[in-house]
C-alpha cells in the first residue's frame, strides 16, 4: 500500500510541476528532476536545472534539448539515447557519465569535466553506441574518453585539456581516443593533446594550431588540408596518414609512411 501511495505523490508532483506557470518554473530542483523521472521520464526539454546535483539519475533516452545544466553535476549520470541538442552544460561535470548514442549536437560544455566517460557497454566502442557532437563546444573541457566512431565534425576542442599524466598511469595508459572518428573540420586550436590518439579519423580541414600534440598518434588519420602550425609534435606519428595540402607541418621531420 505504502509503495502504491508513493507512486500515486509522485505521479501527481510531476504532473503538478508542469502544470505550474513557466515563469514559476523556470528552475526545477533536482528533487523536481527526480519526481520527473519516476513519473515516467517527463520532457525535460529548455527546461533549467543549473547547478543542480543529479548524481545517479537515469536519464536515458529523456529528451534535453535546448536543457540549461551549467554547473550541474551529473557525475554516473545515464544519458544513453539523449537529446541534449544545443543544452548548455557549461561547467559541468560529467564524470562517469554514460553517453553512448547521446546526441549533444551544437551543444555547449565549454569547461565541462569529462573525465572517464562511458562510452561504450564493453571494453571496446562500436559504431552502434557512437554519440554525436557535431558542431558542439568543448573547449577549455577537461577530457579523459574514448570518442572512437564518435560524428564531431566542426567540434570545438580549441583550449581543452587531455594530455596523459604519466605519473598516474599504474593500470596502464589511459588517454582520449578519438580512433575512427568524423572531426573534419574540428577546432583543436592551444589544446592540450599529448598521448591523444587519432589513429584512422577523419581530420580534414581540422585545425591544431598552437597545440601540444606530443606523443599524439595519427596513424592512418585523413589530414588534409589540415593546420599544425604553431603546433608541438615531438613524438607525433604520423605513418599511412594522408597530408594532402596540410600547413605548418614539416613532412620531412616526421618520418614514417605519410602521404
Amino acid at each position: 500500500m505504502s509503495s502504491e501511495f508513493s507512486r500515486v505523490v509522485s505521479r501527481l508532483a510531476a504532473l503538478l510541476l508542469w502544470a505550474v506557470p513557466s515563469s514559476a518554473a523556470d528552475h526545477l530542483t533536482a528533487d523536481q528532476v527526480r519526481a520527473a523521472v519516476a513519473a515516467g521520464g517527463a520532457d525535460l526539454s529548455s527546461k533549467t536545472m543549473s547547478g543542480d546535483d543529479l548524481t545517479g539519475l537515469d536519464l536515458s533516452g529523456a529528451n534535453l534539448a535546448g536543457a540549461n545544466l551549467t554547473g550541474a553535476n551529473l557525475h554516473g549520470v545515464k544519458l544513453v539515447g539523449a537529446d541534449l541538442t544545443s543544452a548548455d552544460l557549461s561547467e559541468s561535470d560529467l564524470t562517469f557519465a554514460w553517453i553512448m548514442r547521446a546526441n549533444f549536437t551544437r551543444a555547449r560544455l565549454h569547461g565541462a569535466t569529462l573525465q572517464t566517460v562511458v562510452t561504450s557497454t564493453g571494453m571496446d566502442n562500436t559504431r552502434d553506441q557512437a554519440a554525436i557532437f557535431v558542431g558542439a563546444d568543448l573547449s577549455d573541457a577537461s577530457i579523459t574518453a574514448h570518442f572512437s566512431y564518435d560524428d564531431m565534425r566542426g567540434a570545438n576542442f580549441s583550449h581543452a585539456h587531455m594530455t596523459v599524466n604519466m605519473a598516474n598511469q599504474s593500470m596502464g595508459l589511459l588517454r582520449t581516443e578519438f580512433m575512427s572518428a568524423n572531426l573534419d573540420g574540428a577546432n583543436f586550436t592551444g589544446a592540450g593533446l599529448g598521448h591523444v590518439t587519432f589513429r584512422f579519423a577523419r581530420l580534414n580541414d581540422a585545425r591544431f594550431n598552437a597545440a601540444d600534440l606530443s606523443d599524439a598518434d595519427f596513424t592512418g588519420a585523413y589530414l588534409s588540408g589540415a593546420d599544425f602550425t604553431g603546433a608541438k609534435i615531438h613524438g607525433a606519428t604520423f605513418e599511412g596518414a594522408t597530408l594532402t595540402g596540410v600547413k605548418g607541418l614539416d613532412q620531412s621531420m616526421i618520418g614514417g609512411n605519410a602521404k
